[in-house]
């Protein structure tokens, strides 16, 4: 999303400059923000609440744990699942910090916010893009691990393994972001309706290093992603299917369950699919669009700003399907209202 969300804000294009977009249209200026607004604070509420819940089951877990280690039971560490939602949260929560300085810029016409933030702002959020897409992956892996493996699953349980896991999959993320730090700077573009230049911030890059970067990351944060998404979720899908088949006496048991994964699975890899794809789509194209690299492109624009609203809104879909979809998350959600709702009615 990083490698032409930025480049949004230009009204011509210039050497290096991957967006070929034209400068946003008044319809946009106003039409922008209002749906920021309402990804950011639906996100933002959103990922609070995950990550209040997982706290509160996560400190539950190790007062059970305590009370198992005074007994001499052997004590598990944290759900593995918790912890890559938690992650996956965090990088969300990151990536939606994002969005309100590209807010101003497409309001504005220009980035304000000076060199540093042009660096800061576009690394964080090709890191955090590619975070959220590894965590997505983790989790689709983690579920046919526990469905097909449960053995493994509780073992990796025990060791702590998720969490080291968990830890590494932001070092890839940071890996494919600091091209965006090193590249990324501020550059003057003609503003026609001003008498002064307006700054832009764009990855200034060479079109063959622009072309290799863009396509690593298409490979390495989508197509990956979405490759172990897909697969963790068939064999997911094979597996209840043999199961059903061959156990007579719990048919009806096994197949609600295979059909409710089913149903899930489906939805959850065309969330993905349908949130990011149009904006590495739009990457791909402008790539590969030569004929405009030195001059405005006015044909982007409103499928530019349907693919960034897209990439942004996966940030609220992912608490919807992988959290509050959950009969468990549900139930924890339900307790946590009521007990504030006890609180405030306790004099």
């Amino acid at each position: 999303m990083e490698n032409f969300l930025t480049n949004y804000t230009s009204n011509e294009s210039g050497p290096g400059d991957i967006s070929n977009v034209s400068g946003p249209s008044d319809i946009e200026r106003v039409l922008v923000p209002i749906l920021d607004t309402f990804i950011l604070v639906t996100g933002v509420v959103g990922h609070v609440l995950v990550i209040v819940i997982i706290c509160r089951t996560m400190k539950g877990g190790r007062q059970q744990t305590n009370g198992a280690t005074n007994r001499g039971i052997q004590p598990t560490n944290a759900n593995g699942t918790d912890i890559l939602l938690l992650s996956l949260s965090v990088a969300d929560l990151l990536l939606l910090s994002c969005v309100p300085y590209h807010t101003v810029a497409i309001a504005m016409r220009h980035w304000p916010f000076g060199d540093f933030m042009c660096k800061a702002v576009s690394f964080l959020g090709a890191m955090c893009t590619s975070t959220s897409a590894f965590t997505l992956a983790a989790l689709a892996f983690g579920r046919y691990v526990i469905v097909v493996h449960p053995t493994k699953a509780y073992r990796w349980r025990r060791d702590g393994r998720t969490k080291v896991a968990t830890g590494v999959l932001w070092v890839p993320a940071v890996v494919l972001a600091i091209p965006q730090f090193a590249w990324r700077t501020l550059v003057p573009g003609t503003e026609a309706r001003t008498a002064r230049q307006d700054l832009i911030c764009f990855n200034f890059l060479s079109d063959t290093g622009q072309l290799a970067y863009g396509v690593c990351h298409f490979l390495f944060a989508f197509a990956l992603p979405l490759g172990v998404i897909v697969v963790a979720y068939w064999k997911i899908y094979h597996f209840l299917r043999k199961a059903r088949q061959s156990r007579v006496g719990q048919t009806d048991r096994l197949e609600h369950y295979q059909t409710q994964v089913t149903h899930t699975s489906v939805l959850l890899v065309l969330a993905f699919a349908l949130c990011w794809l149009p904006s590495y789509g739009l990457m791909l194209a402008q790539l590969t669009d030569q004929g405009t690299a030195m001059g405005p492109s006015p044909r982007y624009g409103p499928f530019a700003t349907f693919a960034r609203i897209m990439a942004t809104s996966s940030t609220v879909m992912n608490p919807i399907l992988y959290v509050f979809m959950s009969q468990k998350f549900r139930k924890e959600l339900k307790l946590l209202f009521r007990r504030r709702s006890c609180r405030k009615q306790t004099p």
